[in-house]
């Protein structure tokens, strides 16, 4: 008989722990909001903080796969065309938030500036959300594939 309450115990405890993590998750695993209050937001904080760059429409600097004589690479395009898309949400977030050079390989050289300490982590989220609102659907959907391990 204890044998059997000690299984029972057992699972119990890991059905419990499993669904305790999902409750309480930290927000920013979440997926990038697609709610129109959080892509207007995000929409004027692109424009303040990354239009200068990346372009007022995410069409990024010209040339932006050529590097330039100092070796860093212009700033890329964040609409469908460029390679935002091809990254998961998490990495998307942690770049933005940290800045390309703590995840790129030593050396290289990156204009890129984390904005952790310029922009909330919603903030984030939102200016996410409102990049991925500007992408085609085919884009949205090959994104999501993405976040989700699909092909």
């Amino acid at each position: 008989m204890n044998k059997r309450f000690a299984a029972l115990a057992i699972i119990l405890a890991v059905i419990g722990a499993v669904g305790l993590a999902l409750v309480l998750r930290p927000r920013d695993l979440e997926r990038i909001p697609t709610d129109p209050a959080a892509i207007a937001l995000g929409e004027g904080l692109y424009a303040e903080h990354c239009a200068s760059c990346h372009g007022r429409e995410l069409e990024g600097q010209p040339n932006w796969r050529v590097r330039l004589p100092d070796g860093r690479l212009p700033a890329p395009p964040h609409d469908g065309s460029g390679h935002t898309w091809h990254h998961p949400d998490r990495q998307l977030f942690d770049i933005t938030k940290h800045g390309t050079a703590k995840f790129a390989p030593p050396g290289y050289a990156a204009d890129m500036l984390g904005f952790g300490e310029t922009l909330s982590d919603d903030e984030i989220w939102a200016v996410l959300a409102f990049i991925k609102s500007r992408w085609p659907k085919q884009v949205r959907d090959r994104h999501t594939a993405i976040g989700e391990g699909r092909p």
